[in-house]
């Protein structure tokens, strides 16, 4: 996701960062430096080069024991050396880059985030008990998240997340492409003042284009689903109450830029400010509130699905745009390369806000699938998303959450995809 399209710059990694880029790309997804500030290149400017390492004079290896079917450890504790920033190397495991992987911007090398419909999920092991490591099974994971044996980074928490409470479920994965995992969610389950239940369904996709995109979307998300959870107990209208909730994530993801000096921001010239989309939905009392900024959205699947299913949400978007303006039909919109430039976001550098709300009243039983454009770039109408959707969705919310999840991983996996399921049901006719 980008907030504007620009002409390529040329670049192949990011001069400030070595992560690898896009042609499009006007600030690295790592770091956030903006690209557009780089001179291309034949310009006749100097374009200086970083310095990734030194070289280090790594000590003989010991001679190897009798019988021994490998020589003995080294553990970087014992060799001399300083990091980039002259200190001491401390004691541990060394990084490895698994092979076919090259770092991150944050010094990682993170293992691709496994199938959620095959990989094995083992029992959580007892705190005494050390995690073993997910590449080869028989080393010991180390405080800073290393194999000890092996040397791999293990997954990261936010690679692959899921949650299901009673009427609601979630899955988020980082996809087979981006090196993390920039979407974020909050699922919750209330009451209103009469005792009638309330579940809550919040999803952000952070702004890759923006600086720190992955704390954005999980402060916007956090925020969010705490204001509703505040809101509904005390009798606020659903529509009221999600409107504040996108203000109170607003908020939550503009702090993340407040509080830089001049001198900072001099330095920081080529960064641009945390950014996130929003959408969400509240079910409660045979009422659905929908609320969102941005290109996530939220369908309406029924449980019969001879009746049609809907789109309840309206992208903010150059393709949208294009579209309500009358300057495009929706297929050449969708089939330009700047379709999905966002025209609304949450961040401090964006527009006025303008949260969208709406209240719909479903007349039969189905399901509320809230997501992000990483699943819904792979089932776009409304009947495509309804073809894929398990027909026992009401009945197993995670269950087909993760393979919605797996139907964008089939699909290519280029963006990290997340989605949650809100099953809604009609117990008597409805308006």
């Amino acid at each position: 996701m980008s907030q504007n399209p620009k002409p390529s710059h040329g670049l192949t990694v990011c001069p400030e960062c070595a992560e690898p880029l896009e042609p499009g790309d006007r600030f690295c997804g790592a770091c956030g430096y903006d690209l557009t500030a780089v001179p291309a290149a034949g310009d006749g400017r100097d374009h200086p080069t970083v310095a990734i390492g030194t070289p280090v004079a790594w000590p003989d290896v010991p001679d190897r024991e009798s019988g021994s079917p490998s020589g003995a450890t080294q553990h970087p504790g014992d060799l001399p050396g300083t990091d980039s920033g002259g200190r001491e190397l401390a004691a541990g495991p060394p990084p490895v880059a698994p092979a076919g992987r090259t770092a991150t911007g944050d010094g990682d090398f993170p293992l691709p985030a496994p199938d959620p419909r095959t990989a094995v999920r083992a029992d959580p092991a007892p705190p005494s008990a050390a995690a073993v490591c997910v590449a080869c099974r028989a080393g010991r994971v180390d405080t800073d998240g290393y194999c000890e044996n092996c040397g791999h980074a293990q997954p990261r928490e936010r690679d692959h997340m899921e949650q299901e409470l009673a009427g609601v479920a979630a899955v988020s994965d980082r996809g087979l492409r981006h090196h993390r995992n920039e979407d974020a969610f909050a699922v919750s389950a209330t009451t209103l003042p009469d005792g009638s239940p309330a579940t809550v369904a919040i999803v952000c996709d952070g702004v890759s284009s923006a600086t720190r995109p992955d704390e954005a979307s999980a402060a916007a998300a956090a925020a969010a689903g705490a204001s509703l959870l505040a809101a509904l107990p005390r009798g606020t209208h659903p529509q009221q109450a999600m409107h504040e909730a996108i203000v109170a994530a607003a908020a939550a993801v503009d702090s993340l830029a407040e509080g830089t000096g001049p001198a900072e921001a001099e330095a920081h010239r080529h960064r641009n400010a945390p950014a996130c989309t929003i959408v969400g939905s509240v079910v409660t009392g045979g009422l659905l509130v929908v609320g969102w900024v941005g290109d996530s959205r939220v369908y309406w699947v029924p449980d019969d699905r001879a009746a049609p299913p809907a789109r309840l949400t309206e992208d903010d978007s150059w393709a949208a745009q294009m579209v309500s303006s009358g300057l495009m039909n929706e297929a050449e919109a969708y089939a330009d390369e700047r379709a999905h430039a966002i025209t609304g976001w949450l961040g401090a550098d964006s527009y006025e806000l303008e949260p969208h709300t709406a209240a719909f009243k479903p007349d039969r039983s189905g399901v509320v699938v809230v997501c992000t454009d990483g699943l819904w770039n792979y089932a776009e109408g409304a009947g495509d998303m309804a073809r894929i959707v398990p027909a026992d969705a009401a009945d197993r919310p995670l269950h087909s959450a993760r393979t919605l999840v797996g139907h964008a991983l089939d699909g290519g996996g280029h963006d990290n995809i997340t989605v949650a399921l809100v099953p809604f049901t009609v117990t008597s006719p409805g308006a």
